[in-house]
């Protein structure tokens, strides 16, 4: 018997990071199937573009909130009252699936199959970012989250190397998955390039390392110009950036803009599990630099120029010989390009609903 597409799903999100474009994206993508999402949003109130990107989404209702996240610093009275609300939202949606984007509230009895999607966590960034294991005052959060995957009925990554850590960390799980998330190619165009040096992203996230790109911006043969959030959302500390042009945080049209121009699209990242600003700017036809991990390599194979995220000589080089060879650079370009079809919306909505079908025959069938 074939299990019938989900009508409705509660999913969660938080609006502080890429996991709010992944939903909207998504849910773009589950229109097909006729599946109607109820989207619970925790970290901060919607900003004005959020609100009127999800006003544009006919399947999509949200439902707003300001819990703090399982990764911010004394988040857990947050995150419990975040629980009673989503349990609130469950009995008030009557949804036929549960969609979590954090990981901890895996462990509540929704009474529905529910699916946790590992986009990243705190153990395995600051391995990457700190070289070293998490301190004990992050042992709580490591017993949360592996109650709340080992709960889940489903455990889903964006890459094979974010799931080998994950299950490493925290496994086993029921069930697990990778699924590429994906971008739809329509926002993104190949304009005509010009000689400059592009990045995005939370320039407060010691992951992304945007600092060490500015930092060897005044040594690069072109202007860098830097996109994105530089105050810390649970801090509010901000980060200032030398030698480049910081152009704060951008509209979706401005970014598509930006990078149907940008001719160089670099972040150096130590941990990046996926990178969807790394995809928007393939599909903008730009050469790519990124930083040397599991999961960039997965992804990008031959399509990018790889750095050590710790040499900021070999970032300068990699992007200074891109700048000087126009025709490496176009290979560059192409590779991305091509490798960013393999990553678009429609292919995730299809294996994300796949997923929620075979979680629900076999709930129904248990």
């Amino acid at each position: 018997m074939e299990a019938h597409h989900p009508s409705k799903i509660l999913m969660t999100a938080d609006t502080v990071g890429g996991v709010w474009n992944y939903s909207l994206e998504l849910v773009r993508a589950l229109a097909p199937f006729k599946t109607e999402v109820a989207l619970a949003t925790m970290g901060a109130r919607l900003t004005e573009e959020q609100r009127r990107q999800a006003d544009e989404i006919d399947n999509l209702t949200v439902y707003e909130s300001e819990y703090k996240l399982e990764w911010m610093e004394d988040a857990w009275e947050d995150v419990e009252k975040a629980g009673k609300w989503l349990l609130e939202l469950k009995d008030e949606v009557q949804p036929e699936l549960v969609h979590l984007n954090g990981m901890v509230h895996g462990a509540l009895d929704f009474g529905v199959p529910t699916i946790v999607v590992v986009h990243s966590c705190v153990l395995s960034w600051w391995k990457a970012v700190k070289e070293e294991d998490a301190p004990k005052e992050w042992d709580k959060y490591k017993e949360l989250v592996t109650r709340g995957l080992q709960n889940a009925d489903m455990v889903v990554a964006p890459t094979q190397a974010m799931m080998n850590q994950a299950t490493a960390l925290y496994g086993p799980f029921k069930k697990n998955a990778v699924i590429y998330n994906g971008r739809g190619q329509h926002g993104f165009q190949f304009g005509k390039k010009e000689p400059f040096v592009f990045s995005m992203g939370r320039v407060w996230d010691e992951a992304k390392n945007i600092s060490m790109l500015a930092h060897i911006a005044s040594d690069l043969g072109w202007p860098v110009y830097i996109a994105g959030d530089d105050k810390h959302p649970a801090t509010g500390k901000t980060v200032n950036l030398e030698n480049v042009h910081f152009l704060g945080q951008l509209s979706e049209k401005e970014v598509s803009d930006w990078l149907s121009r940008a001719s160089i699209y670099a972040l150096p990242a130590k941990y990046e599990p996926f990178g969807l600003t790394i995809l928007e700017a393939a599909m903008s036809g730009c050469a790519l630099v990124v930083g040397k991990t599991e999961s960039q390599a997965e992804i990008w194979g031959n399509a990018a120029k790889y750095v050590d995220p710790s040499s900021a000589d070999e970032l300068r080089d990699t992007i200074n010989n891109l700048i000087e060879d126009e025709f490496g650079r176009n290979i560059m370009a192409c590779r991305a390009v091509k490798r960013s079809h393999g990553y678009t919306s429609d292919p995730m909505g299809q294996d994300y609903d796949h997923i929620y079908r075979q979680v629900m025959k076999q709930t129904v069938t248990v």
